[in-house]
């Protein structure tokens, strides 16, 4: 095993929305002049590294006329240039927003001047002030690039032609369907509609029928919809499967032969019971020095699958899988996920390893990283992982290891080996170490609630539960950081300074400090504060609120408006560290089975193993951004499987009153999150009857103009099921006390 280097801070770092915060400084006044000292002493940067980073992009925006250089060294405001490039965010009520670097804050668009402009396109906007206003506003003159141009709706037919609603509340413009695109689809179909043209003097874009998903609220019409209405494939091509299963899976003498052979050490998985594919398993050895060696195991993916393939081509285009309620569309075959790449338990398996050797302080000794052959002996879920955490004590166990443990879990007997017992009671204990030192360096413990369902056979919900991060849970959490961690610190930083080799890392930049101060005015109304004097203050004071919340009324809404004040998780070869998590380096390495950039990690990291140099990171960054994207993507699916699901749910429990917590107000109505079920709905302000009641911005709140009661943000209420809108995904409330 390889020495240790000891890991030093690494003194410089990418600036993030350097850009924007440029333009902030030159916006202040446009009149004055800025060299670039007083840019970089203005947002705080002082060191040789980031005053050069301000310099380039300094000569950058010069460049393109963004910015004019008055005078030698000398910067402002290129007054002249009005017309910009960015994104459309449109909202539900027809308006929109322009994003672009060239702006700090995001540009108002009102309907009228959107043009042909749709949800995400890229397009040029003539940016202009308001008259009595110094507030800007946008008009879009160019689309430049259409995000997309698929979308799912239900076809309403007239007798020569149709038009499809689209099931986006972000999609104002229902698609014109000519009698011969309409594909065989029927009035009332739900289908995926191809926007083939949008005529100047036309209304609505034109559009074909590419396919006919079913009627709308039928449980696999409105499951594939979810999917294609977020760009997302839910079955495999042919050509595709059939590449998998023509692939060599024979673990042969001359592979095992280049590997690390760990067949014989201790190894096993903890995952969820309904698992099927285990991309992770852990290794325990107890050494003569009195350390330990821990090897985290993750399935080989990338010996499989070779670049230039149709099943890499697939997988990178499908980036991740995806978790819905009552499936999981994987991003690899079926005969790859959950079966050859599964670590599987009494099968030998070729791996990729992080191997440490840590003592009782967590300190690592020693690590090694490469290609292994391991062999999992037990395979457990996370609730018996779980029962031998809470039932068994390290003084239970005695040597020689000969008489199998019985332990009662599950409502079963389970036969568990003592030494796989004291494996896992030793893992706890340094995993609590660990998280104990992480949490110390300023990590952000965001151990939210995730809301599940009981299915029935046909899908349909019966009961809702809630799954909670346990011990064991954070055992493994503890043991896939580190691995992630001293991967990304192995190849980023070498003999006491950061390396330019290329690599995949995962980064979380420092929050918001115009949302975390719109936190602060919500969580005040609670009586809980955060300081955000400095970075650590500021972590310290959110682990704080998080552990305040617990157990409140407020706490999912809370956690909820934390996590928005965070900033986005990316990849991206450019490291500046992962904030939440506290770490200076920081890459994904342990899912390949899921996650298309740990492939790319895999592969990177052998590269530089054999001796590799370091490849170009503009190639890496394309699909750094694209995997981005696509879990973005499958994030917002999983969220609408969720919601789809809760809606279904509450259409069989439309007679009871539940009680609520306001979660959102807004000018038309509140949003009630029910304490049982953390399903959320609207009760419509026009549906209040006591009284008339106006938005009130400032207090988060609705005030009454007669009776001046105000019902706000936090407020626990009484509502009862109004309507079910499987189809929009939206559920509507009466309010029956408050």
């Amino acid at each position: 095993m390889t020495r240790k280097k000891k890991i030093y801070k690494k003194k410089g770092r990418v600036i993030k929305d350097l850009t924007r915060n440029i333009f902030k400084i030159l916006n202040e006044d446009n009149s004055k002049t800025y060299n670039h000292k007083q840019i970089s002493a203005k947002m705080g940067i002082s060191d040789t590294d980031g005053k050069t980073q301000v310099l380039k992009k300094l000569a950058e925006l010069t460049g393109n006329q963004k910015i004019k250089e008055i005078d030698r060294g000398k910067y402002k405001i290129n007054e002249d240039r009005k017309y910009h490039v960015g994104t459309l965010d449109l909202t539900a009520n027809g308006n929109g927003y322009f994003m672009s670097d060239d702006f700090e804050n995001d540009i108002f668009i009102p309907s009228i001047n959107l043009g042909k402009g749709l949800h995400q396109d890229t397009v040029k906007a003539y940016v202009y002030k308001k008259r009595r206003s110094n507030k800007y506003e946008a008009e879009v003159v160019e689309i430049i690039e259409r995000k997309k141009t698929e979308f799912v709706g239900v076809l309403q037919m007239n007798k020569n032609f149709g038009f499809v609603i689209p099931d986006s509340q972000k999609m104002s413009a229902d698609l014109f369907i000519s009698q011969n695109k309409i594909n065989g689809a029927k009035d009332g179909d739900k289908v995926v509609v191809q926007m083939t043209d949008w005529p100047e003097n036309s209304k609505n874009p034109f559009g074909k029928i590419t396919q006919v998903l079913g009627k709308p609220g039928e449980h696999e019409t409105e499951i594939h919809s979810i999917l294609l209405e977020y760009g997302l494939p839910y079955e495999f091509e042919e050509a595709v499967e059939k590449e998998a299963e023509n692939l060599p899976i024979e673990i042969t003498e001359a592979e095992i032969a280049k590997r690390r052979d760990m067949r014989k050490d201790l190894t096993f998985t903890i995952d969820p019971k309904d698992a099927k594919d285990f991309d992770d398993a852990l290794s325990f050895t107890k050494l003569e020095n009195g350390n330990y060696e821990i090897g985290i195991h993750i399935a080989d993916v990338s010996h499989y699958l070779q670049p230039k393939t149709i099943l890499d081509d697939e997988a990178y285009d499908r980036a991740t899988s995806v978790y819905l309620v009552d499936r999981v569309v994987p991003m690899l075959p079926e005969m790859l996920s959950n079966g050859v790449c599964s670590l599987r338990p009494n099968e030998e398996k070729l791996t990729f390893s992080a191997v440490f050797e840590m003592n009782e302080k967590t300190q690592i000794v020693n690590q090694w990283f490469g290609r292994t052959v391991t062999y999992s002996d037990q395979r457990f879920a996370y609730e018996e992982a779980q029962s031998i955490i809470e039932n068994c004590s390290l003084s239970d166990i005695v040597e020689p290891y000969t008489m199998p443990l019985d332990i009662s879990i599950i409502d079963k007997e389970y036969e568990v080996a003592p030494e796989i017992v004291e494996a896992t009671l030793k893992l706890d204990e340094l995993a609590k170490k660990l998280r104990k030192k992480r949490m110390k360096a300023g990590a952000i413990s965001f151990d939210r609630v995730e809301v599940k369902f009981d299915l029935d056979e046909k899908a349909n919900p019966v009961g809702v539960f809630f799954k909670e991060s346990k011990d064991a849970n954070k055992l493994i959490e503890e043991f896939m950081l580190l691995a992630n961690r001293k991967v990304a610190e192995f190849i980023g930083f070498s003999k006491g300074k950061e390396t330019k080799n290329t690599f995949i890392y995962r980064t979380h930049d420092e929050p918001n400090i115009d949302k975390l101060a719109s936190l602060q005015n919500i969580i005040n109304k609670f009586g809980y504060k955060i300081d955000t004097e400095t970075k650590e203050k500021t972590s310290q004071s959110l682990n704080k609120l998080l552990s305040d919340v617990q157990g409140k009324g407020e706490a999912n809404m809370v956690e909820t408006l934390a996590i928005r004040s965070m900033s986005k998780a990316a990849y991206t070869t450019q490291n500046i560290g992962h904030y939440g998590l506290a770490f200076d380096y920081y890459s994904h390495f342990t899912s390949p089975i899921r996650r298309y950039p740990d492939v790319m990690t895999h592969r990177l990291l052998q590269h530089y193993l054999d001796g590799g140099k370091s490849p170009k990171a503009e190639d890496y960054e394309v699909k750094c951004k694209h995997s981005s994207q696509m879990e973005e993507m499958a994030a917002k699916a999983e969220r609408s499987s969720i919601k789809y699901m809760q809606i279904k749910y509450m259409k069989d429990h439309q007679d009871e009153e539940f009680e609520g917590v306001i979660s959102g107000v807004t000018e038309w109505g509140i949003y009630v999150e029910i304490s049982a079920n953390k399903c959320e709905g609207m009760v419509r302000i026009r549906d209040i009857k006591d009284d008339y009641y106006i938005f009130d911005e400032k207090q988060y709140a609705i005030v009454g103009q007669s009776s001046k009661n105000i019902i706000q943000l936090g407020d626990k209420v009484v509502v009862k099921v109004k309507n079910t809108d499987l189809e929009r995904k939206h559920l509507d409330f009466h309010l029956i006390s408050h």
